[in-house]
This record gives structure tokens, sequence and C-alpha cells, in this order.
């Protein structure tokens, strides 16, 4: 034990990777829904590492850090900017004032309980569940002009009052907006959900929750043509309009005639005992009865490759348009349209559901019929590994750059500091990449490193680094912390919900959605999607996310300013 010890301070990289795999490891258990969550668990097991007074120097989290803040705007960026049109506008003044009382409240009740700005900005960060903000507000206290063991004081204290908010920070968000929300907004929001979906175009297939996960899918099956079938003697063309005239939007991919399989065009004629290869959403499939058809299983027939690729939505003729417009498109034939995703956030495949200008849509079909499309929609977002890390390391350059400016307010240092400066980097950077996806490509996986991993190392060695002063400061705290913490999550969120049902006047499942954004709590999301039995809630999420994820961690900056 003491070799492991001694190795420990010797390697001290090795006590972070022995950090981040016992919290990864802890955070995957669950007790019900609740989980304490992989960057609450770094953080603790990170404070027992600590016990072995293991030295790590800061520039290791530093540039975890900012490379962590950079990826979170690149994500949003496009979401953040593509609000302040004229739909968005009314979502992101919600959750800017939403964002405002997170402030105050801590702040208030800060002062209230008369805690110091460590502990303060500690709950700040776990009330309202953002990890960055230990990050940024530690680094706005080493600029301020106090003694470095005073510095050293506050910001340990940061991640104590953060382990202590956190619990109720996440549980409680998701209890008080699934549970807690239907009743302020007017109660029996599964009705409501279901009214929403079919005032944009959905149907009550979707009603039943265990064919929601078939929603997104393609299916194709295959049909032998009997001679008083509709399709008998007509051509594709008129086939597959007779089937959309009864709301089935269903393609002829192939034909067999005989022996003989071939690729149909919009003049083939269907004739007598042809078996023809029909698909489409599953949806329609469901709703297609085969009168005069027989299903046939011609496993030859039905194997052709399909090409599945998602695109970014990046041509003006297809922006502001409803998935319904787009799919009245010449170019569409052929091709269906599985999921939408909106920052990272998948939303309501339906009929009057508008696309925004970023959106990642992933097409299903045939390649020929798919790459038709993309000339059309935007830029294929091919599979690829490698990542622009000319754009990624200058983009965190000149924000750390911009943030490191100070400016003196009546003697008071003011700058973003480079990690508030990283995010508003991430955030034009990620814009840019909107409006010219040719550049500044970061695949999805190392995405997810950068966001994920990112945090995860600051926290290790945030955790490692306050390990032996945490429990002295714990004892300080005291439990009324978590009480504080409480009610700083608590009020903010109900004041969002009456905010957007008397003030803003959403839709009730809207307001969910956008209560959840602005706070950028995810696990809420999913409890409030599994409370209304829908997946509406994210069309109020995804504008709100990009706000709050701006705004909360700058307010990193602004809750020491204000208790200083």
């Amino acid at each position: 034990m003491d070799w492991f010890v001694i190795t420990l301070r010797q390697y001290p990289e090795l006590a972070v990777f022995l950090t981040l795999s016992l919290g990864y490891f802890i955070g995957s258990f669950k007790v019900g829904s609740f989980s304490l969550g992989t960057v609450t668990s770094v953080l603790l097991v990170g404070v027992l590492v600590g016990q072995l007074d293991i030295a790590i120097s800061a520039n290791v989290k530093s540039v975890f850090f900012l490379m962590f803040l950079f990826a979170v705007g690149y994500s949003v960026g496009p979401q953040f900017f593509g609000g302040l049109k004229k739909d968005g506008l009314p979502q992101m003044l919600y959750a800017a004032i939403v964002c405002v009382f997170c402030l105050i409240f801590p702040f208030l009740i800060g002062k209230l309980m008369g805690y110091d700005m460590g502990l303060t900005a500690g709950m700040l960060a776990g009330s309202q569940t953002i990890s960055a903000v230990i990050g940024v507000a530690s680094d706005t206290i080493n600029h301020l002009n106090i003694p470095a063991d005073q510095k050293a004081s506050l910001i340990n204290k940061i991640p104590v009052a953060y382990a202590v908010t956190y619990i109720f920070g996440t549980a409680g968000s998701a209890w008080l907006l699934a549970s807690i929300g239907p009743r302020l907004l007017g109660g029996n929001l599964v009705e409501k959900a279901k009214e929403l979906e079919l005032k944009l175009g959905g149907s009550s297939i979707g009603d039943d929750p265990a064919i929601a996960s078939a929603y997104d899918r393609v299916i194709y099956n295959a049909y032998q043509i009997a001679g008083h079938s509709y399709a008998c003697n007509k051509t594709v063309a008129q086939t597959e309009a007779e089937l959309q005239s009864k709301g089935r939007r269903l393609f002829i991919q192939r034909i067999r005639k005989g022996k003989e399989i071939k690729d149909v065009t919009p003049d083939t004629i269907i004739e007598e005992n042809d078996v023809i290869a029909l698909g489409g959403r599953r949806e329609y499939m469901m709703n297609y009865v085969a009168v005069n058809e027989k299903e046939v299983l011609d496993a030859e027939l039905l194997n052709f490759p399909l090409e599945v690729l998602s695109v970014m939505i990046i041509r003006k003729e297809v922006v502001d348009k409803t998935l319904a417009e787009l799919r009245q498109a010449d170019y569409m034939h052929g091709v269906v349209v599985r999921t939408i995703k909106r920052a990272g956030i998948e939303i309501p495949v339906l009929p009057n559901t508008k696309l925004n200008k970023g959106d990642m849509i992933e097409l299903i079909g045939t390649k020929r019929d798919v790459e038709a499309a993309i000339v059309h929609i935007g830029y294929a977002d091919r599979p690829t590994n490698t990542t622009d890390m000319i754009f990624v390391g200058l983009g965190i350059l000149l924000g750390g750059l911009f943030g490191a400016i100070s400016l003196r307010i009546g003697g008071l240092p003011i700058s973003l500091s480079t990690s508030g400066g990283a995010l508003i980097s991430g955030l034009i950077f990620g814009w840019l990449r909107g409006q010219h996806p040719t550049f500044g490509r970061i695949p999805e996986p190392a995405l997810w490193v950068m966001n994920n991993v990112g945090l995860n190392m600051f926290i290790a060695v945030v955790g490692i680094t306050a390990g032996p002063s945490f429990v002295e400061g714990f004892k300080e705290a005291g439990w009324g912390l978590f009480i504080a913490g409480a009610a700083a999550t608590a009020l903010p969120l109900i004041f969002a919900l009456l905010l957007g049902r008397y003030v803003f006047k959403f839709h009730p499942i809207i307001t969910l959605g956008c209560a959840a954004g602005s706070r950028t709590t995810t696990a809420a999301l999913g409890a409030i999607q599994d409370a209304v039995k829908s997946k509406t809630p994210a069309l109020g999420y995804t504008v709100t996310y990009a706000v709050g994820n701006t705004l909360l961690i700058i307010w990193g900056v602004l809750i020491i300013l204000l208790m200083s």
C-alpha cells in the first residue's frame, strides 16, 4: 500500500486516471431513476484520492477545461445564433430571464446564509447543475486582488458546495418538472401533448408507447400484384400518386418480372403477378392494408443496398420549411427522413415540424436517391475520424486571448477569463461551421471526448486538489447547505413554469421543454418526455439550452463579482 501511494505521488497522472475509472464506474449505477452522474462521482472519487496528498499542476485542468468549454460553445453555436430569428426570439428572451433568476436566487440565498463567494459559487454550480461554473469561478477568484492563501481557501470550497447541492439539483429538477410541472401548467399534459402532435401533423398511431420506438424506422416489404389490384397495368408514378393521395408516403424501389429483377423508373408499368418492393416509414406501412396484393417473402428482391446519411440543413430552399413541404419536393422521391436532431437533441419527426438551419436530418434511401436529395438540402455529414485541429486550436487560442483582456472598474478587475473566452469562441466557431460546413469538422465521437472527458479530467484534478480540505469545508458548510441548494434549485424552476404559462403563454408542453433547456438539465427532459409520453417537449429545449449553456457558465464570473 505504501508503494502504491508513493507511486501515485510520483506519477500524479496515474491518480487522475484512477479517479476517472472509478468515477465513471460509480456514475453508471442507478437507484430507480436516480444516478449520481459521472461528474459528481468523479469529483467525490477525486476527493477520496486527494486524501493521499497528491500534487497536480493546475495547468493540467486548465487545458482540459478550455477544450471542454470550446466544445460546449461549438455544439450550441448554430442554435444560439439561429434563435435570434423572429421565431426563436421569444424562447431566447424566456431563457435569458430564467437564467437571470438562476443567478439571483443563489446569490440572495448565499447572502442570507452568510456564505462566502466560494460556497455561493459552488451552490450556483450544483443547484443549477452547471459544472463549468467551478472552473470559471475559480479563474475569476484567481484574478482578485486578495492573498494567495485566501484564494486557495475560497477555490477549495467551490467543489464542496457543488457536491452537496448537485444531488437535488439533478434529481430535484427532474422531479419538479415531470411531477409538479404538469400541475402548475394545468394538468393532464398527456392529452395536451397529443393535441400538439396532431397540430404538428401527427396521428393516433403514435399514442401507444409500445410502438413509439418504431416511429423512426424504415421498412420494405414485397407484394405480388393481383389482376384486380388498383396498381395492375399502371405506371410506378401513378401507383405512388394513388398511395400518397390516401396519406401513405410509400415508394416502389424495385420490381420482379418473372425471374428478372429491375430498378424502376416513374414510367415502369406494373403488371399482374409482378412483385414490387414497397418501402417507407413504418407508420405508413402499418397503415397500408394489402387488400388486393399478397405479401411475399422475396429475399432477393429486398436485398438491395440503402444509404443512411446525416445531412446538415444549409440550403435556403429548405430552411424554415415544414417536413411536409420538404417531402413534397421532387428530389425527395424515394428518400425518407428518419430522425431530426437540433443541437444534438432528437426532435419529433412530424409533418409540421419546422426545419432550421443547422439541423441534422438523417436520410435513408437508395444511394442514387439520397445523393440527389443532398444537393438540394445541405452538407452530407459523412462518417470520418478526422478532426480539424487547425480550427479547434485557433478557436481556443483566440477565445483565450480575448478572455484574458482585463478591464478595471472601480479598482476591480473585470474579465471573461480564458475559460469564458473559450466558450464565446466556441459559439462563434460553431456558428461559422454551420454557415460554411466545408471546414471546422469535429466528428461526434471526438466532440464527445472533448465535452465529456475534457470536463471530467478537469473535475478529477479539482477533486484531487481540493481533497485535503474537502472534509473540513463540509463540516463548516453543514447540512444547511443542502437545504439552501434545494431552494436555489426549486425557486427558479417554479418561476420558469409560471413565466411560460402566464407571461409568454407558451403551449404547456413547450413550456416544460423551455424550462428544462434554460436550466440545461437533459435528465429532466427525459423525465418530462416519459411523463407526457411524447418527444414534443424537445421543441422547446434546443434554443433555450443554447442560451442557458452560455449564460449559466458566464454567471460563474458574475457570482464572484457580486459576492466580492
